[in-house]
């Protein structure tokens, strides 16, 4: 599948066989949790955002308090211009599958992205040829399952929403996840639960 371009978010700083951190360029500037992002041109990397952090640039310099005296918190910006070199925002990605020509694989790459690869986010197009298959999503369900869980059903929101039939992506991703945690009924409740929002 032929990748669209969109503007970058950031690069690859750490990666592993099932994930990989993402520093922003810009500060706050990470897609929403459960956004679909790729990393890589010729063999794009595809990773559903799981986690976001804000944080020092120097990880032993905590932020401080700076705007007591402050109207607004846009005014703590303006009035501390240098706060947009000293912090970062990452986040985290989950991988569910790479592109190998023109075949989307729904699965783990034999390697993980590079170092300093660039990410975009993942046009609407891109997003409804990745979900035509949901054989990913227990990649998406690992970890602690209170986020996993959170994660999935807002991965499947976003991805609902550059489908033509919205709602009958919704009924296929339901009845993939019933077959999924079929065993686990609370958590399968949970999931549907956050499909409605």
């Amino acid at each position: 599948m032929r990748s669209i371009e969109s503007p970058r978010l950031g690069e690859v700083v750490e990666a592993s066989s099932a994930g990989f951190t993402v520093q922003c360029y810009d500060l706050y500037g990470a897609p929403a949790l459960g956004a679909l992002v790729r990393t890589g041109k010729d063999s794009p990397v595809y990773g559903v955002v799981r986690n976001v952090v804000t944080s020092s640039m120097d990880p032993a310099r905590r932020p401080v308090a700076r705007g007591q005296d402050e109207p607004d918190e846009e005014a703590v910006y303006r009035s501390n211009p240098q706060l947009a070199a000293l912090l970062r925002t990452d986040f985290q990605a989950t991988i569910v599958g790479y592109g190998d020509g023109e075949q989307l694989r729904r699965y783990l790459p034999s390697q993980p992205p590079r170092i300093h690869a660039f990410v975009r986010s993942c046009a609407p197009a891109e997003v409804r040829a990745f979900t035509e298959d949901l054989r990913f999503l227990p990649l998406v369900l690992t970890g602690a399952a209170s986020e996993a869980d959170e994660v999935v059903a807002a991965f499947l929101r976003q991805a609902a929403s550059a489908h033509d039939d919205p709602q009958a992506f919704l009924m296929m991703a339901g009845r993939q996840m019933a077959r999924l945690l079929s065993r686990d009924l609370q958590r399968l409740q949970a999931i549907l639960q956050g499909l409605k929002s």
